[in-house]
């Protein structure tokens, strides 16, 4: 068991970001079964869940003659268009069926403001606007994390570079994540966690 003061965080382990939906990381899905053993090792576990309105600003489908994965820029900077997904209530934005969250001591919503997209567990993409999860672990004593989940270029990798830039020791553990890697995103990805601090294993 890990001590008092680790959690482990697993990010959107949900249904449109594995196999079949609309965001779909390859082998996704595969990693559930990992961290849900991975779970029993650590006393706290948070669960963050991508939950945007159906008129996100991150949406391709919001903006006239963008395709997704094309990159616009926004007022708090370049800002890639996804497919709509994890729209609130909706089947894609549940977590995926076989995972474990009776374990979470926290699940944490991120991106629902429609103006902004939000990677991090922390902050949205303006790297300012909190999300509250710093304040909780702070105040529960934690200061060393894991981080599982998908996806390894982009919430994981927010994720553990903002923690890092916290204060907090960071550790992502590679084989229960997956990337999407858009045009490099993951070796850049790798490198900025480095020399962020994060230990990948």
């Amino acid at each position: 068991m890990q001590p008092a003061d680790t959690a482990l965080i697993v990010i959107d382990m949900q249904n449109d970001f594995c196999p079949g939906g609309a965001l779909a990381v390859e082998g996704g899905d595969g990693i559930v079964t990992g961290i849900n053993t991975l779970m029993g090792d650590f006393a706290t576990v948070i669960l963050t869940q991508d939950w945007h309105p159906a008129s996100h600003g991150s949406f391709a489908s919001q903006h006239d003659g963008q395709e997704p994965f094309s990159v616009i820029d926004m007022p708090y900077g370049p800002q890639v268009l996804w497919p709509d997904h994890c729209i609130q209530g909706g089947h894609g934005a549940a977590f995926h069926g076989e995972l474990v969250t009776d374990r979470a001591d926290l699940i944490l919503r991120k991106g629902y403001n429609p103006a902004i997209d939000s990677y991090s567990a922390f902050f949205e993409n303006d790297h300012t606007t909190p999300t509250g999860l710093d304040g909780y672990l702070r105040t529960r004593g934690i200061d060393r994390l894991t981080m599982v989940g998908l996806a390894t270029d982009f919430c994981v990798n927010y994720s553990a570079q903002d923690a890092a830039r916290l204060g907090y020791s960071v550790t992502v553990h590679q084989p229960l994540c997956r990337a999407i890697d858009l045009d490099g995103s993951l070796a850049a990805a790798l490198t900025g966690m480095a020399e962020s601090g994060v230990k990948l294993t």
